[in-house]
């Protein structure tokens, strides 16, 4: 706070430009991550270069107006080359974007090498951006002298808002199902080749100040991080907003303190941000998979043991029943800790209680759920012997794995199959000879 509070006008507009750029690119960004076009970011970022150069040529200004054009139509161009090179050359769609937009940023460094190299158009300027020296440019606006680059950033971003809203329809249907879009009226080329042109317009507004590294990182990072944290499109859009806006005035701060590039800290934020996500996202992060594949090991480690125990009391009053799975593999399986978590979880869950002489016992829930477990097992391998030509001793092994999964509706399903659902109908016991469990109040 105390760093803030000494910042001057100069500071305030760097951070403010650079929020207008974030979420510029996070708006356009949003749709290439849906579509799975995230290298059509960097492809053009760089491929609009040939563009910016000969609008220059043409003109002989570097208005922004001119650099607009000329980028949006680098940009179309990029589109389009690539879409021709994958349907016509054969060509892979990644392979084929690569070789265009290393070609075409390549004919641009040529370009102004031998026509503009006394002109104040340098590609490292287009790489890295002066978003340190944004203060220092300025117009006159309604009497107001304000930055440039944060005139045009923010009028930018206001277009950008404007068109995502308007035609949001279109472009849900276009990122989802293009066919459908094409279906129904919207055609998805126009879309497609719109969004690209978007996506140019926004980067060659963004370049005089930031960069092409930060646009890059603005357009994917933001909108990646977003898509970890919901599946719905219109929360995405936002939260990509606020990710990006976040990112870039959290990157402005510590680049003032630090007194290192504004731009490259904004991305390195944004990548930093990503990276946290990746990891503790709630459904979709590292952690979160770990969750939820663990308490499943758990689960059907406690389910095995219930099984067991179900099988045993059976074996003591009905010898005849089949031989109950081998207890010391299935622990070795999952492994002596999950099995103590899976003990713990039976037993708060009240399903199983231990005896004073240190015995296990079901309880009547304990009962109830294992008889369950059971009665999946026996009817599934019931169904596997009718419809398939598996031998007996292949049907226990699926029926393993599929028992934890088989809730009451599919129960059902599967004694409709079998004629179960019919008083004296259907198979009374397992293709072993184990009988089937009744049904939960019957």
């Amino acid at each position: 706070m105390n760093a803030l509070a000494s910042w001057g006008s100069g500071e305030w507009w760097i951070l403010a430009t650079s929020v207008c750029c974030a979420v510029a690119c996070a708006l356009v960004g949003a749709f290439l991550v849906l579509r799975r076009m995230s290298l059509l970011a960097d492809a053009i970022s760089h491929a609009i270069l040939p563009g910016l150069v000969l609008a220059f040529l043409l003109t002989g200004t570097r208005s922004t107006g001119a650099m607009l054009l000329g980028a949006t139509g680098a940009g179309v161009l990029t589109g389009l080359l690539s879409s021709a090179l994958n349907r016509v050359g054969r060509v892979g769609e990644d392979a084929a974007l690569g070789v265009v937009f290393s070609t075409l940023f390549a004919v641009g460094v040529v370009l102004i090498s031998f026509f503009a190299r006394d002109v104040d158009l340098d590609p490292g300027c287009v790489l890295y951006g002066l978003l340190e020296f944004t203060p220092l440019h300025t117009v006159h606006l309604l009497g107001v002298e304000l930055p440039r680059s944060f005139v045009v950033l923010a009028c930018a971003g206001l277009v950008n808002l404007v068109l995502v809203t308007v035609f949001f329809k279109e472009l849900r249907l276009v990122c989802f199902d293009a066919a459908l879009a094409t279906t129904m009226g919207f055609s998805a080329a126009v879309v497609h080749h719109a969004l690209m042109g978007l996506v140019a317009a926004t980067a060659v507004a963004s370049f005089e100040a930031v960069g092409s590294v930060l646009v890059v990182a603005m357009l994917v990072a933001p909108a990646a991080t977003a898509h970890l944290l919901t599946d719905r499109l219109d929360r995405l859009v936002v939260l990509a907003g606020v990710i990006a806006a976040a990112s870039a005035a959290i990157g402005t701060v510590v680049s003032v303190a630090l007194n290192i590039t504004t731009a490259g800290t904004i991305a390195a934020t944004a990548g930093a941000v990503f990276f946290v996500c990746v990891l503790a996202a709630p459904r979709h992060g590292v952690a979160a998979k770990w969750i939820r594949r663990w308490r499943l090991s758990v689960r059907i480690a406690g389910e095995d043991l219930l099984a067991e125990m179900y099988r045993a009391s059976e074996r003591a009053g009905a010898p005849a029943a089949a031989p109950a799975p081998d207890s010391a593999r299935a622990r070795a399986a999952v492994g002596d800790r999950t099995m103590r978590w899976a003990i713990l979880w039976l037993r708060r869950s009240g399903l199983l209680t231990l005896t004073g002489a240190g015995t296990m016992e079901l309880t009547d829930g304990g009962r109830e759920r294992a008889r369950s477990i059971i009665r999946s097992h026996r009817l599934w391998e019931s169904y596997l012997h009718a419809h398939t030509t598996l031998p007996l001793d292949h049907l226990h092994e699926p029926s393993h794995r599929v028992e934890h999964f088989v809730g009451p509706e599919l129960q059902r399903a599967l004694e409709k199959e079998l004629g179960c659902d019919v008083p004296g109908e259907g198979p009374a016991a397992d293709p072993h000879g184990a009988p089937i469990p009744p049904r939960s109040g019957a």
